[in-house]
C-alpha cells in the first residue's frame, strides 16, 4: 500500500496565496468592471465636447469670415457712398453753373430782344411807337443835318422815308429833310417836301415853321406873290404861333 506524502509547506502557502489573489480579484472585479465603464463614458463624452468645440470653432471661423465679408461691404459701401457724394457736389456745382449760364443766356435773349421790341417814344410833341431801327434810322439821320452834313442827311431822311413810310417819325423826318433841301438849295424839293408834311400833319408841332420854310424857298425862287400868300395863310392858321411873328414882319418887308 502507497501512502501519500504529506504536502510540503512551501506548496501550501503558493496555494493559499494564489487562493488570497482569487478571493481578491474576486472582490475586486465588480469595481474594476464599473470603473471601466465610468472610463468609457468619459472618453466618449469628451469626444462628445472636442467635437461641439469643434464644431463651434468652425462656426466661430465662419463668423469670423462672414463678419470679414461684412466688413469688406461695409468699407465698399461706404466708399461708394463717398463716391455718390461727390458725384453729388459735382452735380450740384454743374447745375448751378448750368443755372448761372441760363440765366446769363436768357438775359442776352432779352436783351436781343428789347433790340426788336418797340418802344414808346416822343418827338416833336408826339407820341407813339416805334421799332428801335427805325429809332435809329430817324436819330442818325438827324444828326447828320446838325453836323452840318446836308447831302448826307438828305439821303438819310429819303432813305428813311422809304423804309418806314407809316412811322410817328414821317412827319418829323419829312419836315428836315425840307430843311436838308433848303440847306443845299435844292428849293422846290423843299417846298414840296413841307407841303407833304403839312398835308400829312397839319396839327404837327412844327407844322407852322414848315409854313414860313415854304415862304423862304419861295422867296428865294423869286416867286414873291406865291410867298406872300403862304405867309398870310401861316397868320391865318397858326396866328398864335412864334412863325407867324415871323411872318407878319416879313410880309411887312415884302409889302
Amino acid at each position: 500500500m502507497t501512502m501519500q506524502r504529506p504536502a510540503l509547506p512551501f506548496l501550501r502557502s503558493s496555494r493559499k496565496g494564489l487562493l488570497t489573489v482569487a478571493a481578491s480579484a474576486s472582490l475586486l472585479l465588480p469595481g474594476a468592471a464599473h470603473a471601466l465603464f465610468e472610463d468609457g463614458d468619459a472618453r466618449r463624452a469628451i469626444l462628445e465636447l472636442r467635437g461641439r468645440v469643434d464644431q463651434l470653432q468652425l462656426v466661430d471661423q465662419n463668423h469670423s469670415s462672414e463678419i470679414q465679408q461684412m466688413r469688406s461691404s461695409l468699407l465698399e459701401l461706404q466708399s461708394q457712398i463717398s463716391s455718390l457724394r461727390s458725384e453729388i457736389a459735382s452735380l450740384r456745382g454743374e447745375k448751378e453753373e448750368l443755372t448761372r449760364e441760363l440765366q446769363q443766356f436768357r438775359d442776352g435773349v432779352d436783351g436781343r430782344l428789347k433790340q426788336f421790341e418797340p418802344a414808346q417814344v416822343q418827338v416833336d410833341g408826339a407820341e407813339f411807337s416805334a421799332q428801335p431801327a427805325e429809332q435809329q434810322a430817324y436819330e442818325a439821320a438827324l444828326d447828320l443835318l446838325r453836323n452840318g452834313d446836308y447831302a448826307r442827311s438828305r439821303d438819310a431822311f429819303t432813305g428813311f422815308l422809304k423804309d418806314y413810310p407809316q412811322s410817328g417819325y414821317a412827319p418829323s423826318a419829312r419836315f428836315w429833310l425840307g430843311n436838308s433841301y433848303y440847306a443845299t438849295r435844292q428849293y422846290q424839293q423843299a417846298i414840296d417836301t413841307f407841303n407833304a408834311m403839312l398835308r400829312q400833319a397839319p396839327q404837327h408841332e412844327r407844322a407852322p415853321e414848315a409854313a414860313l420854310s415854304i415862304a423862304n424857298s419861295q422867296i428865294e425862287l423869286k416867286n414873291v406873290t406865291a410867298a406872300k400868300q403862304t405867309l398870310q395863310n401861316l397868320i391865318n392858321v397858326y396866328p398864335n404861333s412864334d412863325a407867324a411873328g415871323s411872318a407878319r414882319e416879313r410880309l411887312a418887308r415884302l409889302r
